[in-house]
């Protein structure tokens, strides 16, 4: 099992990163839609 968490993420490489920015943007933008509405 840990050989192939292993073996996918070294596949992965690159689009790891882009994934990461990627989901944290998401997070950001829910997090200030929440907000949004308490600043009106």
């Amino acid at each position: 099992m840990i050989h192939h968490i292993k073996l996918s993420a070294a596949r992965a490489g690159d689009t790891i990163i882009g994934d990461a920015v990627g989901a944290c943007a998401l997070a950001v933008m829910l997090v200030g839609a929440l907000y949004l509405p308490a600043l009106f």
